[in-house]
């Protein structure tokens, strides 16, 4: 709980605490790693489903084509078969030439066989040539809806190598009702292929921004339900680095003291006071960490009670130990709603930085003394001295982590300016007219200190 002292000298290198945040911690990694696999797991889950929805559109789509495609040929050759006809001159395919149905694509094929001879290709649908399938394939399709008497499809190669559709219709003499051929429809897939294509490719780029947009959703909704977890560890870590930072000094002094003490002809007494401060130092150092804990994990959820603040500072100040150092008050009735034990935490904080920094710059005995005056008016308790002061561009780091040049925990500030915010209030530090620092604490939002600090005695 110091104040940042004037700069004087090269600035100082960046806090250990700083140092070691930017470095990540196996915890901050795992739970990086927890984040990339409940993201891919998201992604994997969303890509099987729009996969296995594409493959059906695009299944469906191609089975409608291809029904399409074999309505239209069944319906040339039903009427192709219908415009055969016999006279006793022989088989009659004068209505073949005149009917549309049997112009363009699909093109259209008559296979007759007269009884006892071999089928042989009798008409065939005028326009360009066609990559058909060979005549023997023909041949063979028409015997085989002969034979069964029955319309048959098929899917065979054409010339070009591309599948061809086939289908095959079986015709009847007028008179006998003999088989005596078939009609076989040849149909090209590739008209309908481009736009099945089209469609196809229009699915899966579709299927592929699904699946990054849900790969982008899942990243951010488990960083979101992942982010009370980010919040307890960083908590967890600034504890954990607050009390290695602020551990080690009185730890430090303590040892050396007992190492010195036991060289020491004169034995432990007198380094007693040395040990006796680090002592209080640690316990107050982990009490402010502890404290720093419990905002850090409450959050919002605060012991909040009605509260005499004015009582409350007085018996803070009656706590102080006695020394050399000079504390008056100017206390207003004031009645807030606070967490008590916050509070008193910090101001007690406040006190002990303006005593531990409040002397009197000079020689002389008021140099040895502190003297401090603790006001309070509405919700905000305001703590001046008479010290050296500060510059005013270090007032903005008086109440940052690990400020402490000077002696101090160097977090009791930054913990009442926690508090404070907890509390909907502010820390502000000022220059103090004739010398010295004024360090308001408010408890509420808006709250207004008071313009002057008025004499110390």
């Amino acid at each position: 709980m110091t104040r940042a002292a004037p700069a004087s000298g090269p600035a100082p290198g960046p806090a250990p605490g700083r140092r070691a945040g930017r470095r990540r911690s196996p915890a901050h990694r795992r739970l990086r790693r927890l984040q990339l696999r409940l993201t891919l797991a998201y992604t994997l889950i969303t890509l099987a489903g729009v996969s296995a929805l594409s493959w059906m559109v695009i299944r469906t789509d191609e089975r409608s084509w291809r029904a399409a495609a074999y309505d239209e040929m069944d319906q040339r050759a039903a009427v192709s078969t219908s415009l055969i006809y016999y006279t006793d001159a022989g088989l009659q395919l004068d209505g073949l030439h005149d009917d549309e149905h049997t112009r363009g694509t699909p093109r259209v094929r008559v296979l007759h066989a007269a009884p006892g001879d071999a089928l042989r290709l009798v008409f065939t649908s005028p326009g360009p040539a066609d990559p058909a399938p060979g005549e023997d394939r023909l041949t063979a399709l028409a015997r085989t809806a002969m034979d069964r008497d029955d319309t048959v499809r098929a899917e065979e190669p054409d010339s070009r190598g591309a599948t061809a559709y086939l289908l095959a219709r079986p015709f009847h003499h007028d008179e006998t009702q003999e088989v005596r051929g078939a009609v076989v429809v040849v149909g090209d897939p590739s008209q309908w292929m481009a736009e099945h294509r089209r469609l196809a490719t229009s699915v899966l780029v579709g299927a592929g921004l699904l699946t990054a947009l849900a790969a982008a959703t899942g990243h951010l909704l488990s960083g979101r339900s992942l982010r009370p977890a980010w919040q307890s560890l960083e908590a967890q870590e600034r504890v954990l680095a607050d009390a290695a930072h602020e551990l080690r000094t009185p730890v430090a002094v303590m040892r050396s003291s007992v190492d010195i003490a036991g060289t020491d002809p004169r034995g432990l007494d007198p380094h007693l006071p040395r040990i006796r401060r680090a002592t209080e130092r640690l316990t107050d150092v982990v009490e402010n960490v502890l404290t720093r804990g419990r905002l850090q994990a409450a959050g919002p959820d605060l012991r909040a009670v009605p509260l005499r603040l004015d009582q409350l500072v007085e018996q803070a100040c009656e706590e102080l130990a006695a020394g050399p150092h000079v504390v008056t008050t100017s206390l207003d009735a004031s009645v807030v709603t606070a967490d008590p034990a916050l509070v008193r935490i910090a101001i007690r904080n406040l006190l002990d930085n303006a005593l531990r920094h409040g002397r009197t710059p000079g020689p002389g005995p008021a140099a040895a003394r502190a003297e401090v005056h603790v006001m309070v008016r509405g919700a905000t308790v305001a703590v001046a001295d008479r010290g050296p002061g500060i510059a005013a561009a270090d007032l903005p780091g008086l109440t940052e982590r690990f400020r402490s040049p000077g002696g101090g925990t160097g977090i009791g500030l930054s913990l009442v300016r926690e508090i404070a915010a907890a509390h909907g209030g502010s820390l502000t530090a000022d220059l103090r007219p004739g010398g010295g620092t004024l360090v308001r604490l408010s408890l509420a939002p808006g709250e207004a200190g008071p313009a002057h600090a008025t004499g110390t005695t």
